[in-house]
């Protein structure tokens, strides 16, 4: 499904290299699996902006690399794929880097933010200010996850509804959510128009019960949340309402690797434009199921 195509999307984030090994059955721990291994571009925020670019819609990502090789080349692959870059190289840092292991059901992330931790509150809110034809802004969690860019992150919120725009937020990861603590999420994104939330950061933050539930309970923080499923489609909830997705057809999985992120680009393209949930929900499946049918987190 191509998603409506609406005003720029302004996305908030991080930017690194990932290390994707892909492996094919149990890993051998003491000794040797072997895998399918990719080095590219990865952080939650530059594959949600990847894939808004790939979808056509006009997309800006806001993040912090190093003043490396590295930052420069993560900078330039996404360049080529469309999508405007604000992204602050800092002189003396590293960009940050994350070990990917996965296999066709599960992966788990060994991970170094580097200089996406230097986010600055500044950067965030000039190049917000500087984007007059935006209509959306989306954060990934990440940002507010760690003390070092968690100012960056509230500032981009800040701004966002000074400006007057939407706001999303991806709850990111459940371990480093339940570390920081769910109310102290809950309460740093508080009054939000929408919030993606998988399964298991679902748990984290609004406890046991089902789908719907979680997501009724989480509707009190922000005005539409959606709890996705994988394979099992997703929950919109808000507190009056709750509608189950149906899913796409299902296609093989390779790598699940970025699949949220994809899914979060085509249900935002599709939502900022004006669509219905059902519609916007569909968007996203469609997004999801073309990430999972590869090797690797980018269109």
């Amino acid at each position: 499904m191509t998603p409506v195509i609406g005003g720029r999307v302004l996305v908030v984030g991080d930017l690194v290299t990932d290390v994707v090994a892909v492996v094919d059955g149990e890993i051998a721990v003491g000794s040797d699996t072997a895998a399918a291994i990719t080095v590219g571009g990865g952080g939650q925020g530059a594959n949600t902006a990847a894939w808004l670019a790939h979808g056509g819609c006009p997309v800006t990502l806001i993040a912090a690399v190093g003043d490396d090789t590295a930052g420069q080349e993560r900078i330039a692959e996404l360049t080529a794929v469309g999508v405007d870059c604000a992204v602050r190289r800092h002189r003396g840092a590293q960009t940050g880097s994350v070990v990917v292991l996965a296999s066709a059901h599960e992966r788990t992330m060994i991970t170094d933010r580097g200089a996406a931790l230097l986010l600055d509150p500044a950067d965030v809110a000039a190049a917000i200010t500087a984007a007059p034809d935006a209509v959306h802004l989306h954060l990934s969690g990440y940002p507010l996850l760690a003390a070092g860019s968690r100012a960056g992150g509230l500032a981009a919120l800040a701004r966002a509804r000074d400006r007057g725009l939407s706001t999303s937020v991806d709850a990111a990861s459940a371990a480093p959510l339940r570390q920081l603590g769910a109310e102290t999420f809950l309460d740093l994104i508080q009054g939000i128009d929408l919030l993606l939330v998988n399964a298991d950061e679902a748990a984290a933050l609004a406890g046991p019960g089902s789908p719907a539930e979680q997501g009724v309970v989480l509707a009190h923080t922000a005005r539409n949340v959606v709890v996705k499923l994988g394979g099992d489609g997703a929950v919109w909830c808000r507190r009056e309402s709750v509608l189950r997705s149906a899913t796409t057809a299902r296609v093989p999985m390779k790598d699940p690797t970025g699949a949220g992120d994809a899914f979060a680009a085509g249900l935002l393209a599709a939502w900022s434009a004006g669509a219905e949930p059902a519609a916007a929900l569909a968007a996203g499946a469609a997004l999801g199921a073309a990430a999972v049918a590869k090797i690797g987190a980018r269109p």
